[in-house]
């Protein structure tokens, strides 16, 4: 017969509602995961919008739903000379194009250039394509430090090129050559007419061809929208800041990377190309090496003594 159990000995009742206790590493990855899956519904939100915009652009013309270029924040880029120094826009940018733009520059100023890691549609495909690639077990093609700096400055040989054809054509003259316009402007679908659109269609497969074998090849190399992105990060409040103290050196952080940035060289503030994809600081393998943060005077987000994180884990 079991020996009966003292009610002053029994166990105390099984709360199942509590978690087990986690290191603060362990925390911070389990964060960094629900941001990751944020940030891929706000990527597939976005571009079911851009879609169905562009769906009744094309089926209702005259009711006046917005096109694509009424919808790029570039287009107020692209329109500032002339409206600084005439108060007009250029042909087909909207009070829309500036207001999207401005509120673009605000985000940048505020978290970096997370607008492309974040709500860029044609970055989000050029992340589907690298995880298409990834599933065939296909490598991408990785230039040399060298090769790589001399290609990214071809963002500002674009972007240059644009603000000054724009501003003496007083038209969205790169709007015909954009592959995002070519793609999700869906003219190519509902209005075929190779005659006039096959510049456009050759640089939009160039590109895309080019984003089989380099990720995100037009956001590193090509894109206007970010060097001018690139350039106002260095004023941005919330950055990805590198302690060297707390890293190992493991060197696992540059591997996710889908704009290539030698995270683990950084000796401070992460470059300003980063999207604020996330994707390094969720590969890190030693919490507090890499953090999301603001100026030294403000501190870190989430930031703990690392005698406490060492203690729990």
């Amino acid at each position: 017969m079991p020996t009966p159990v003292s009610i002053d000995n029994a166990p105390p009742p099984r709360d199942h509602r509590r978690r087990p206790q986690e290191s603060r590493s362990q925390q911070r990855r389990r964060s960094v995961a629900t941001l990751r899956r944020w940030r891929y519904l706000s990527q597939l939100a976005v571009a079911v919008l851009i879609l169905v915009a562009a769906v009744r652009h094309q089926l209702a013309r005259e009711s006046g739903a917005p096109s694509t270029d009424a919808l790029c924040p570039f287009g107020g880029v692209e329109t500032l000379w002339t409206w600084v120094t005439t108060g007009e826009f250029i042909s087909k940018v909207h009070p829309s194009n500036m207001i999207l733009g401005a509120a673009v520059a605000v985000s940048v100023l505020v978290a970096g250039n997370a607008f492309c890691g974040w709500i860029c549609p044609f970055g989000s495909l050029q992340d589907l394509i690298t995880g298409l690639r990834a599933k065939l077990g296909v490598r991408a093609w990785s230039p040399s430090p060298a090769v790589d700096r001399v290609l990214r400055a071809g963002r500002y040989v674009v972007l240059l090129a644009v603000v000054v054809a724009s501003a003496v054509t007083a038209s969205l003259i790169f709007a015909h050559y954009d592959p995002y316009v070519t793609l999700f402007s869906l003219h190519w679908l509902f209005e075929p007419d190779l005659a006039t659109m096959w510049p456009a269609l050759v640089i939009l497969t160039v590109v895309l061809i080019g984003s089989v074998l380099v990720d995100r090849f037009w956001c590193r190399y090509l894109c206007p929208a970010g060097a001018v992105f690139a350039v106002l990060g260095h004023l941005s409040f919330l950055r990805i800041r590198r302690t060297a103290s707390a890293c190992t050196d493991c060197r696992l952080c540059n591997t996710p990377c889908p704009v290539g940035i030698d995270v683990a060289g950084t000796p401070s503030a992460v470059s300003t190309d980063c999207i604020g994809c996330l994707e390094c600081v969720a590969n890190c393998t030693f919490g507090g090496a890499l953090e999301v943060s603001g100026p030294t005077w403000v501190g870190s987000i989430g930031r703990r003594t690392s005698e406490r994180d060492t203690v729990l884990s």
